[in-house]
């Protein structure tokens, strides 16, 4: 997909990664801010609603990548890619959990990251569209990227839109967890498929009773139910 004017924020306290992603990324014709910290990239963010995407460093002084995230979360669903030097399963979880859309560890390739952000943005793009989706007083409105359950408005971040979205489209279908990844994720994605369990459970929680309809198939995956049984 085309980059031209899109802006990218990176967080990161390593003046030498922030101007290695820069380059690369003004290369391909993104327009690109930098921040050091979190409360930077909070300021930052605040002046420049439209940013389309913030890479996200995890250990940053004064304010780190999880607080920052918390904080993002709050405001805007902008999409987050995180970066982290300590590849574990728990700190994929956490970012997860709070909200985050994608992980990458250092170090990594530029092409692997420009790959994992144009997914990312073609996924928002793709959402363009002016469609929508309803069952049992879940509505999705692809257009304005708007969840409403029983008419109040539920904020969702971009994966768990993604989510409700694939399960919306596949109801009364058991869909295994390899299966959500290779849909919602947009590509071959080879982490623990508990990353699938951590959003779904975020999902349920914020979509109140009606998150009973998303059924665990037990050793399997997931099913969205609209009727009763």
């Amino acid at each position: 997909m085309s980059s031209e004017n899109r802006k990218i924020l990176i967080a990161d306290d390593e003046a030498r990664m922030r101007a290695l992603v820069r380059d690369y990324l003004r290369m391909k014709g993104f327009q690109v801010l930098e921040a050091e910290n979190g409360r930077e990239t909070l300021e930052i963010f605040q002046r420049e609603p439209d940013i389309a995407l913030i890479l996200l460093d995890v250990m940053m002084p004064e304010m780190d990548g999880f607080e920052t995230l918390k904080e993002l979360r709050h405001i805007s669903d902008v999409p987050v890619l995180m970066l982290t030097a300590r590849a574990e399963e728990q700190d994929e979880l956490q970012g997860f959990s709070l909200g985050a859309d994608e992980y990458i560890a250092k170090p990594f390739s530029p092409k692997v990251l420009l790959a994992r952000i144009d997914a990312i943005l073609k996924r928002t793009s793709a959402g363009a569209g002016d469609e929508q989706l309803e069952a049992a007083g879940i509505c999705l409105d692809e257009r304005a990227h708007e969840v409403t359950v029983d008419g109040k408005k539920v904020e969702l971040s971009f994966k768990e839109f993604e989510l409700l979205r694939y399960f919306l489209e596949n109801q009364g279908i058991a869909l295994s967890r390899e299966k959500i990844l290779n849909h919602v994720w947009n590509y071959d994605y080879f982490g623990d498929a508990r990353t699938i369990d951590t959003h779904v459970k975020k999902l349920r929680a914020k979509m109140g009773e009606k998150g009973a309809l998303i059924r665990t198939i037990w050793g399997m995956g997931y099913k969205f139910e609209p009727e009763e049984a």
